[in-house]
């Protein structure tokens, strides 16, 4: 009995890692996104690496998911909606709103996620809104939007509101309704057989927006920048974020997406040779205060399963 909270707290670090992993690789991506200006275009990168990740899927997981298209039928519509958000809107949207809008609004603008997907936990999914979950988002908030503002705050009102920032808004909401949504529709069917049809589904929807846009061939060129949205962000990433909502929910991992800054910040230094400025340090270090308060405690309710038995349940529904 008395080791049944060291296990519970091992087991949530452990579930801290997946979405730290996922940050990780979107912090690569950011990388491979700017190499990709002026190689392929945004709505051809978008089709060719969904599709590539079904591919890949396909023959470890099409057998299995096709045995239990008796569950596809029954929850086909929420699992289009969860690609629809999660991989289509969102993505396109910020590949659009970046035409628009500057690096630092959209920063601001992504920093707003973790505040968006605990109110949104809150109203939707039943989860606790703690003191300490919105003042780590709050405190978050303000370091990244003095980091991204180079410790100028004003850059963000003397920018002025454009397009691209409606969009960008539009964008993250649906990112946070999207790890919601994924916690309150907790549906019977094994998570990566879920990642799999929701790949599938977020493919179909983006052919108009593939051909509807400018097609880009693939050369060898763009081909390594596409398999790597493919590969780790396209099917890594999005595993390890859909395991970090089912065992930290949809707020606490959200948290982890403020860290996507200072990891860009420090591969932009070791890779690309920027020069790192205090309010990399000031902005980072706020950031970093906020998600270690806002992961500090479980917000588990009185009557809700223990992480111990959130972990039981997964295990299960995968075997």
């Amino acid at each position: 009995m008395s080791t049944q909270p060291n296990s519970s707290a091992s087991i949530v670090s452990v579930a801290g890692l997946a979405p730290l992993l996922t940050v990780l690789i979107w912090s690569g991506n950011t990388v491979v996104t700017k190499a990709s200006a002026g190689v392929i275009s945004p709505g051809s990168i978008s089709f060719y690496r969904w599709l590539l990740a079904f591919v890949v899927l396909l023959p470890f997981v099409g057998r299995t998911a096709w045995r239990n298209r008796a569950l596809l039928r029954e929850h086909w519509l929420k699992l289009a909606t969860l690609g629809a958000l999660g991989m289509v809107i969102y993505q396109s949207l910020a590949y659009e709103a970046a035409k628009t809008t500057s690096a630092v609004n959209m920063g601001v603008m992504i920093a707003l996620m973790p505040l968006l997907s605990t109110a949104l936990a809150s109203l939707l999914a039943g989860e606790r809104l703690t003191l300490a979950s919105l003042a780590g988002g709050a405190i978050s908030l303000i370091g990244l939007i003095y980091l991204t503002s180079q410790g100028d705050p004003t850059r963000l009102i003397n920018g002025g509101f454009h397009i691209g920032d409606g969009l960008m808004i539009i964008a993250v909401l649906s990112n946070a309704l999207y790890g919601v949504m994924l916690k309150r529709w907790a549906m019977p069917i094994p998570i990566w057989q879920q990642l799999f049809w929701q790949i599938g589904f977020s493919t179909l929807l983006l052919i108009p927006v593939f051909l509807m846009g400018d097609i880009s061939p693939i050369t060898t060129a763009n081909l390594p920048l596409i398999l790597y949205a493919a590969i780790p962000t396209s099917l890594v990433a999005p595993l390890c974020w859909m395991i970090g909502i089912q065992k930290l929910g949809a707020s606490r991992t959200s948290l982890l997406i403020n860290l996507l800054p200072i990891v860009v910040a420090t591969l932009a230094w070791g890779l690309l040779g920027e020069q790192l400025h205090s309010y990399h340090a000031i902005g980072g270090a706020l950031a970093l205060i906020g998600v270690g308060l806002g992961l500090r405690k479980s917000p588990t309710a009185s009557g809700k399963a223990s992480p111990a038995a959130d972990e039981a349940d997964w295990e299960a529904e995968e075997a």
